[in-house]
C-alpha cells in the first residue's frame, strides 16, 4: 500500500515521465486521488482496480482522515492473510474472516494478539469495504452481535498526573538525565516548540489536529476575567465534530507559544526565506485581510494573482499550510507550528515527536536488558518504570485534571449542600457535563463512557468530600493535588504517576 503525496512533496519526477504517464501527479489527480489516499498493490505489482474504485467512492471519502489511514491499514493486512489464501478479496467468505479474526484475537501462535476494542475497528473497517462491494452474504458485518468482540472496551484510556507530565517532558523534550540538567550532547533545536505544543494540549484538552492546525493569529489572547486563562476558537473544518467550539488555555501555556513563536519560529522562518524555500511551494496563497467577529473570513491572492476568500471555520488543515502572511522579510507561514525547514508541521508529524520522547525515557530509565523487550510485551514493573504519552494521552489527563477539580469546587469550595449542588448541577451542569463541553463532545454520555469511566468506581466526589482548597495553594484536606493524583495512581490502572515510576511507596 502507498499513500498518494501531499502537493509539493512528489519529489523530483523523471523527464521520461513514470511507467509512460508524462506528469503522474496530475493523472493521479485526474482520476479522483486525494493527497492520502491509498493506493492497494497486488503480490504482482498491479493496483487493485476495485479497492481502487473503493478508495474514490463517498463511503471511503467522507471519512475523517485519520479513519482513512486506519482503515486503509486494517484493510492491507486483511488482503494480505488472504492474498496467502489465495483468494480475492471481493470472494472472501465468512470462514475467512472468521479464521482472520482468530489469528489476530486468539492464535498464541500469534506474538502481537489484538483486544476487542482493536478488532472491532478493523471489522468496521472491513464492513464497510464487503457492503460496498455488495458481497454476499456479508463476510463480516458488526451490526451482528457474534462478529463484535465481547471483550471491547470504549476507548483505550491512558492518563498522566502534572508531575508525570513534567517527568516526560523534562527527559524526553528537554533531554534532561535522571538526576535533573540537560543530558551532554543534548540537541535542543525544536525543544521549545514540542514543550509549547505539549503544554497546549494539556492545558486546553485540544485534539493533536485541532491544537495542530492553529494558525498563529488564532492563539488565544483574551484572558478571562480571573487573569489565568485565555480563550480562543477552534475551527470546525479540524474537528471531529466538524463544529467550531471555544476552547480555553492558561497564560502559561500562551506565554510559551509566544516564546516560540518569537524565538525558534522565527529563526526557522528567516532561514526558510534566505533559501529561498517558499518561493518553491506549489501553493501560496497570501493574505491580505482577517475579518473578525462570530464568523471571521480571510481573503487571500494566490500565486498567480487570483482573488479568494472563505470563512475561517471552513478551512480544512490542507488548505491552512497554504496560508502565507505578508511578514517584514517577505511571506511567511500562517501556520503555527514550523519544521526546522520553516514549513508547516503537519498535525500527523507530532506522532513521530511523542515516539522519540517514549524513546529517550526508556533510555534514561530503563536497563538495556529492560529496553530490548518492546513495550507492549514488557512485564507490568518494567513498563511501570518509564512514562509513556501520546497526543491523546494530554486529552485524557486534561480531562480527568478537570473533573477533580471541578469536583473540589462543587464539593468544598462554595461550602454547598446536597440540595445546593442539586440545585447548582440544574443551572450549570455538574462536572461531568463541563468537561464534556470542554472536551467538545456531542453527548455527556461520551464523556463517561470514553474518558472517565474507568475511574468512576473510586467515586471522587468521596474521596474529595473532606478537601479545602486554600486560595492559590491548591491544597486538599491537608494534601495538595499532586497527593490526590498520587492517590488515585495507586487505587487505578493506567494513571501513569511519579512515585509509582519511581517506586514510591504510599
Amino acid at each position: 500500500m502507498v499513500r498518494v503525496p501531499d502537493s509539493g512533496r512528489w519529489g523530483t519526477m523523471p523527464a521520461e515521465g513514470v511507467l509512460g504517464v508524462g506528469d503522474l501527479p496530475e493523472a493521479v489527480a485526474r482520476i479522483g486521488l486525494r493527497p492520502g489516499d491509498p493506493v492497494f498493490v497486488g503480490p504482482d505489482g498491479m493496483i487493485d482496480a476495485g479497492l481502487l474504485d473503493f478508495v474514490r467512492s463517498k463511503e471511503f471519502r467522507n471519512l475523517e482522515p485519520e479513519s482513512k489511514r486506519n482503515y486503509a491499514t486494517d484493510i492491507r493486512l486483511l488482503l494480505e492473510f488472504l492474498s496467502s489464501r489465495g483468494v480475492p478479496w471481493c470472494q472472501a467468505s465468512e470462514r475467512d474472516l472468521a479464521d482472520y479474526r482468530d489469528w489476530r484475537c486468539s492464535a498464541p501462535a500469534n506474538p502481537g494478539r489484538i483486544g476487542g476494542t482493536k478488532w472491532n475497528r478493523e471489522g468496521a473497517a472491513f464492513t464497510k469495504l464487503f457492503r460496498w462491494a455488495k458481497v454476499s452474504p456479508l463476510p463480516v458485518d458488526l451490526s451482528r452481535r457474534e462478529d463484535r468482540a465481547p471483550d471491547s472496551v470504549s476507548a483505550r484510556v491512558s492518563w498522566l498526573t502534572p508531575r508525570t507530565w513534567a517527568l516526560w517532558s523534562d527527559i524526553g523534550l528537554r533531554g534532561h538525565a535522571a538526576g535533573g540538567g540537560a543530558a551532554p550532547g543534548w540537541d535542543a533545536r525544536t525543544e521549545l516548540r514540542n514543550t509549547s505544543f505539549v503544554q497546549l494540549l494539556l492545558s486546553s484538552g485540544l485534539r493533536r489536529q485541532e491544537g495542530g492546525s492553529l494558525l498563529t493569529f488564532e492563539v488565544p489572547t483574551q484572558r478571562l476575567r480571573s487573569g489565568r486563562y485565555c480563550h480562543g476558537r477552534v475551527a470546525g473544518a479540524v474537528t471531529r465534530s466538524k463544529c467550531g467550539r471555544v476552547f480555553y488555555t492558561s497564560v502559561d501555556a500562551v506565554g510559551q507559544v509566544e516564546a516560540y513563536v518569537a524565538s525558534e519560529r522565527a529563526w526557522a522562518v528567516r532561514r526558510a526565506q534566505a533559501a529561498g524555500r517558499y518561493e518553491r511551494l506549489p501553493e501560496i496563497r497570501l493574505l491580505t485581510k482577517v475579518t473578525r467577529g462570530p464568523k471571521p473570513k480571510v481573503e487571500w491572492v494566490d500565486r498567480d494573482g487570483v482573488a479568494g476568500g472563505r470563512e475561517l471555520g471552513l478551512l480544512g488543515w490542507r488548505e491552512r499550510q497554504w496560508l502565507f502572511l505578508d511578514g517584514p522579510e517577505g511571506p511567511e507561514p500562517a501556520w503555527l507550528w514550523l519544521t526546522e525547514q520553516g514549513l508547516p508541521m503537519l498535525p500527523g508529524r507530532w506522532n513521530g515527536v511523542f515516539r522519540s520522547a517514549n524513546l529517550r525515557c526508556d533510555e534514561v530509565l530503563l536497563a538495556p536488558v529492560e529496553r530490548v523487550v518492546k513495550r507492549e510485551l514488557r512485564l507490568a514493573e518494567v513498563r511501570g518504570k518509564s512514562p509513556y504519552a501520546t497526543p491523546h494521552a494530554a486529552r485524557h489527563s486534561f480531562a480527568l485534571y478537570m473533573l477533580i477539580v471541578l469536583n473540589q469546587l462543587m464539593e468544598t469550595r462554595y461550602g454547598l449542600t446536597a440540595a445546593d449542588r442539586r440545585d447548582f448541577a440544574l443551572l450549570f451542569g455538574d462536572p461531568w457535563w463541563l468537561v464534556k463541553t470542554l472536551l467538545g463532545h456531542a453527548d455527556v454520555e461520551v464523556t463517561k463512557r470514553h474518558y472517565l469511566a474507568p475511574v468512576a468506581h473510586l467515586q471522587l466526589e468521596s474521596i474529595l468530600a473532606t478537601a479545602e482548597i486554600t486560595d492559590g495553594q491548591g491544597a486538599v484536606g491537608g494534601e495538595g493535588i499532586d497527593d490526590v493524583f498520587t492517590r488515585l495512581a495507586r487505587e487505578t490502572a493506567g494513571i501513569q504517576d511519579v512515585d509509582t515510576l519511581l517506586g514510591v511507596s504510599g
